[in-house]
């Protein structure tokens, strides 16, 4: 997983509540295992007509918004099943932090694991930030201070300190286990001596 620090990028502005994983990536994609590819799906059913042309009012068909790694949603987002294929789109897209009022449970972990921060505000702040998007210029998210950061403005998030420790460290749920490997392996020499014929073929 890549390390989190400092991201700065024009944002896109996603005005849509309740967004769930099926409108992310709908469940026609779920086929893959595989965390690449998705990209060119992601909220595939509002950036694609019928004959699969790209929608041209779509935010994220439209330049500079199309390049965005900062997403700007309404509340509620990554609601419904709890496919980790979401995170994978939006990270395959490009996108490496979604900022919203509130998430589902389910996605919101399902972000740090694969190296996406999701910045919780509140709904003015959301405001803020939006308008700001409109001018097309860029803002900065600094993990390590806990702040975002648009023209001489700053808010500051709340973060659960492992999972900013995760994300700065680019630890996921394998990263953190290969941690105690000499813990695991001590464990089973132990166990070994103790009862051998678990390890018997």
């Amino acid at each position: 997983m890549q390390k989190f620090n400092k991201l700065q990028s024009i944002p896109a502005y996603l005005p849509i509540v309740n967004v769930d994983t099926d409108m992310i990536i709908p469940k026609q994609f779920l086929k893959t295992i595989k965390r690449t590819g998705l990209g060119k799906n992601l909220f595939y059913e509002m950036r694609y007509d019928d004959k699969g042309n790209e929608i041209k009012d779509f935010v994220l068909n439209k330049e500079p918004f199309n390049n965005s790694k900062i997403l700007i949603a309404g509340k509620n987002f990554g609601c419904g099943s709890s496919r980790e294929h979401a995170p994978w789109a939006l990270l395959d897209f490009g996108i490496t932090c979604v900022i919203s009022s509130s998430y589902a449970d389910i996605f919101y972990n399902n972000c740090f694991k694969n190296g996406i921060l999701p910045v919780k505000i509140d709904e003015e702040k959301i405001k803020q930030l939006s308008e700001y998007s409109l001018r097309k210029e860029e803002i900065k998210i600094d993990l390590n201070d806990q702040k975002i950061i648009f023209g001489n403005n700053e808010i500051n998030f709340d973060l659960d300190q492992f999972k900013k420790k995760c994300l700065l460290e680019g630890l996921d749920d394998i990263a953190l286990s290969l941690e105690k490997s000499e813990k695991i392996v001590s464990f089973e020499k132990k166990l070994e001596k103790l009862k051998p014929w678990i390890f018997n073929d």
